[in-house]
């Protein structure tokens, strides 16, 4: 990857990590979702601002990806782009308290292997 590549791919990577980030804080707000109060959670997501951020760096980060992928082969775009998992555990660890098992901790360490496999260039 091309330097200029790899800066809309990191766009793209964090845009996507930052619209999960603020889809969870917004639905933390919401509460839990139930039959009986679907329709009025619907209603609300367009006035939780965490959601209507959340869903903005989701399309922000949509129109990165796509730019990317005027430059990338989708085959290497593709695999890369997993690299959300890898961020958006971690930040959940930090942000949220989430906790993080070894099963996990292996999990986002083959991922990671992966997209360094996927992206290596033999010249």
């Amino acid at each position: 990857m091309t330097p200029p590549e790899f800066g809309l791919f990191l766009i793209s990577i964090l845009m996507s990590v930052a619209g999960q980030f603020f889809l969870k804080a917004g639905a933390l707000k919401l509460g839990q979702a139930h039959a009986s109060n679907v329709i009025s959670h619907i209603s609300r997501i367009i006035s939780t601002p965490e959601l209507l951020a959340g869903l903005t760096c989701y399309g922000l980060g949509a129109v990165t990806y796509i730019l990317l992928l005027t430059r990338v082969n989708l085959s290497v775009a593709g695999p890369a782009a997993s690299l959300v998992y890898v961020f958006s555990v971690v930040g959940g660890y930090f942000l949220f308290k989430e906790s993080i098992p070894i099963s996990r901790l292996v999990g986002l360490s083959l991922i990671i292997c992966g997209v360094l496999l996927v992206i290596w260039e033999n010249k």
